[in-house]
Formats: C-alpha cells, structure tokens, sequence
C-alpha cells in the first residue's frame, strides 16, 4: 500500500493546526484526544491499567476512567503542538518553556564529557531541544522508523527545525557509534527511557511489575563518562512547558560493566517512577509495556509513537 494517503494525512494536519492561534490549537488537540477515548480500544484498556499502576490500585474505578481520559487529552495536545510548530515560532517557543533549574544542565556541559538526558513519555518530549538551544548544546535523539517512510522524513523534518539530530534504533552499531562520537564531542543526546521499542533491555521492577526497560541512557553514560541526567518536559497548565530536572543520576560503581548496567537501569526506573507519578495523566504511553498487558508480545510488539 502507498505511503502516501497517511502522509498526505499528517502533512493536511499540520496545515490545518498551523493556522490556529496557539489556545485554540491546544483546546482542539485535546478535545480530539478526548474523543478518541471511547474508540481508543486495547490503548484505551492499557491507559486504565497505566493510571492503576501509578495511582495505585484501590483508587476507585471512576477516578482511573476519569485520568485514562486525560491521558488521552493530554496526547491530543501533544500532537497539536508537534503540528502547529513552524521555524518562525521558537521565540514564543522559547519563551514559553520553563526549567526548574538548569544548574545540573551547566554543571554537565561544564564537564565537557557530554550530557545524557532519560526521558519518559510525557508531556512534550520534543522539549529538551529548547534547553539544548539555549545552552548551545548539539542535541541527537533516537527515534524509531514508522511503517510509513514519508511520515519517518517528515517527523524527521520537524525534529531538525527544533534543533534535534535524529538517528533511528534500528541501525544497530551504526547509530551507537553515532552515539558515543557525540557525547565524546561534548554534545548531548535524549534517549526515551520508560518503553523498550528494539527488543533490547534490562529486566527491572518499574511500577510493581517486571519489565524491560531500555539500557541506553546508563550504557551510554557507563561507556563515555557522559553525565545521566532525568528530565520530565512536562505541559504547562496553560501555554508552554514546565520542565524538570532532576540532580546529576548517580551512576553505579561496583561490579563489572553488565552489573553496572543492570543495577543503572534499575536506579533510573525508579527515578522515572517518581517523575511520572507528579504529573499521572501526562504519561503517554499506551502501548503493552509489560508482559502482563494485553497485546504483549516482547518489548517493541507495538510501534506508534513518533
């Protein structure tokens, strides 16, 4: 089947949220993510099983169907703002997004060894790319490629007017020397760390349940001595963003590399714990993420997202 009629779809999106003013392409991103949730299926299923997980599991039923719905929203507004984005409005961009505190971030590029950021999917995270422009600091991010390759150019396309490098998963070697070359460059590189989409991983406790979780981020920092920090580029309740960012992430020491990795990946599942469970319903992820979620089949039994 032609690439083309979704490609012509997204491209027809983009032009249509692109002539919103900013309020109006938020409201009608989430109106649509609303409506989507009585349709949404095994995602709308897995974004209730998400809310109990992280709520916890005597919240009342209404409440996890109340935040399952917001989750949806909130990723209707997600692709609003990817939409909407033109090169002319990074300024407004830029002022709009909000850091609690980049002392870790100058400290790291300080370093001079590169900078790590694990990020869950939530809120906005494309965000990132505007800590990395202002503190002139390369950005390089891993994607995966869709089925589609005309949409894979055309987020890539996008991405790169937000100052971000992409380079794809499933390159193998290739994209991990890329990698390892930009943090020894003094770049930096964001890496989604809650949803293992390759098939590769770490085994770790994330939210009660066993998982994979993706070993990047800490293999990463491990090999090139590249500072790990965990970052939530969260929404704003109004326009922009409100971005966290966490202390330097201590890096284990003891062990031989794999342990390392493993004891690493198990500190940074944590460490996304406690920053999903601030903002619940900005956690994007509907796809299976554990064996007990229906559909799954291994990590990366789904592709979607971006």
């Amino acid at each position: 089947m032609s690439d083309l009629p979704g490609y012509l779809l997204y491209r027809g999106l983009s032009g249509t949220f692109g002539l919103l003013p900013e309020p109006a392409m938020r409201s009608v991103g989430r109106a649509l993510g609303m409506a989507a949730y009585p349709v949404g299926g095994r995602r709308a299923e897995i974004a209730r099983r998400n809310m109990r997980r992280v709520l916890g599991p005597e919240t009342p039923d209404d409440v996890i169907e109340a935040a399952a719905r917001e989750v949806f929203a909130s990723y209707g507004r997600y692709y609003a703002e990817l939409f909407w984005y033109r090169p002319r409005r990074w300024d407004a961009v830029l002022e709009r997004t909000r850091v609690d505190d980049l002392g870790p971030v100058y400290a790291a590029r300080d370093r001079g060894k590169g900078v790590v950021f694990a990020l869950p999917h939530v809120g906005n995270f494309d965000a990132p790319g505007v800590i990395a422009h202002e503190l002139d600091l390369p950005l390089m991010a891993v994607a995966e490629r869709l089925p589609n390759r005309r949409i894979t150019d055309w987020f890539v396309q996008v991405r790169r007017s937000l100052g971000i490098e992409i380079v794809f998963a499933g390159d193998g070697r290739k994209t991990t020397s890329r990698l390892i070359g930009h943090l020894r460059s003094g770049g930096a590189v964001a890496l989604l760390a809650d949803r293992s989409v390759t098939g590769n991983g770490v085994e770790v406790e994330f939210f009660g349940e066993r998982t994979v979780l993706p070993a990047g981020p800490v293999a990463l920092a491990d090999r090139t001595g590249a500072t790990l920090l965990t970052v939530g580029p969260f929404f704003a309740d109004g326009p922009g963003a409100d971005i966290v960012v966490r202390d330097t992430f201590e890096m284990p020491i003891e062990g031989d590399r794999a342990a390392r990795i493993a004891e690493g990946t198990q500190r940074l599942a944590h460490e996304l714990e406690e920053l999903i469970s601030t903002h619940p319903t900005q956690w994007h992820v509907v796809q299976p993420n554990w064996p007990s979620d229906p559909g799954w089949s291994g990590p990366g039994s789904e592709r979607s997202e971006p």
